[in-house]
């Protein structure tokens, strides 16, 4: 019996060994199918997002003020410079490299610029002058960096307040590294940007460096159903004038101040764009030195161009960005530079066709 029971146990310790050999062979395998498919997965995926890649190798994105395009995803800043129009201030330097550029009458009948640069930043921009309200409103619908030289110490306040990003040159008047004083121009004619030294004034304040901004619509072959135009003249008072005049081999508009064609003082190039945008609006004088409270955001009438067209349209303000409408219905700039001129309810706007 003793025999029995010895050898039935060493069967019973055989089996036991053989099962836990089998299951041992059978949860190793678990781990080897689970790593050949995690290893085959990188390789479905790798096949999978080669069309993706070689898509993502040809396309470009493009500038969000010009809509041309550019080699890299464009998240740097906006930059906004108030630029002096007076004739004293002729001519300025930066603004054939300008994206985007606003017109807009400061006190009296003289107007000052709003000057918008991120696909191209010159060295120098200026001269710089002081802000206004509707300037900054402006620069904030781009959420741009917004530069200006003095205010008062209530514009100053509101600038501050306004939550829009800025450098007051008046901090930093002559410092030789973000502004610069010209010795052959009188005050406040003669204070230029330079433009090498954004970054460390931006870093200094503790300001974003990269900005997703809101593009503005444009189409490449977006064509106007107006009428052809070879000059226009905008006069926004009896003593301030500007004009453009079409240049068809280049699909550019040439701008003119006063009679005198506006050159770029850095590189000697006539200021041309790709779109006028000329909107009408209320302007009220709001004191005895002549500042004005102007309404960039109820809409109304405007005019459109581009290659040699002229369109009457709408403006409206959609999320403060002042854009073109037609019935209701949204236009597109063509890709390139723009200008737009915001003039009163009562100026004029005069066209001519030289084929007429």
């Amino acid at each position: 019996m003793r025999k029995l029971t010895f050898f039935t146990l060493i069967v019973l310790l055989f089996l036991a060994a053989c099962n836990k050999e089998a299951g041992a062979n059978q949860s190793s395998e678990e781990p080897e199918k689970s790593e050949t498919d995690e290893r085959e997965k990188p390789v479905e995926e790798e096949k999978v997002s080669v069309e993706p890649n070689d898509a993502e190798s040809t396309h470009k994105d493009v500038f969000p003020l010009t809509g041309e395009p550019a080699d890299d995803p464009i998240d740097t800043p906006i930059v906004s410079v108030m630029v002096n129009n007076h004739t004293k201030a002729r001519p300025q330097s930066g603004l054939s490299q300008a994206d985007l550029v606003y017109e807009v009458l400061a006190e009296g009948q003289i107007t000052r610029f709003l000057a918008l640069f991120q696909s191209e930043i010159p060295d120098t921009i200026g001269p710089v002058r002081s802000a206004r309200p509707y300037y900054f409103e402006l620069a904030d619908g781009h959420d741009a960096l917004y530069v200006y030289h003095g205010a008062s110490t209530a514009i100053n306040q509101q600038v501050a307040n306004s939550g829009v990003r800025y450098l007051n040159g008046a901090i930093y008047d002559n410092n030789g590294w973000l502004f610069q004083r010209s010795s052959d121009r009188a005050a406040p004619h003669n204070s230029y940007l330079l433009t090498d030294g954004i970054d460390r004034a931006v870093d200094h304040k503790s300001y974003e460096t990269t900005v997703n901004h809101k593009d503005l619509p444009f189409k490449e072959d977006s064509q106007l159903d107006g009428n052809p135009v070879d000059d226009v003249t905008i006069a926004y008072s009896n003593s301030t004038e500007v004009s453009y005049s079409y240049d068809e081999e280049n699909e550019q508009f040439l701008r003119s101040s006063d009679g005198e064609p506006t050159i770029d003082r850095a590189n000697n190039e006539r200021i041309a764009v790709e779109n006028i945008f000329v909107i009408k609006t209320d302007h009220q004088i709001i004191d005895n030195v002549g500042r004005r409270d102007i309404d960039l955001t109820s809409g109304g009438d405007a005019y459109l161009l581009q290659k040699g067209q002229l369109k009457e349209v709408q403006w409206k303000n959609i999320d403060g960005q002042l854009l073109p409408f037609e019935d209701g219905e949204p236009l597109s700039f063509t890709p390139g530079h723009t200008w737009v001129n915001i003039i009163p309810k009562n100026a004029t706007v005069q066209t001519s066709n030289r084929s007429n």
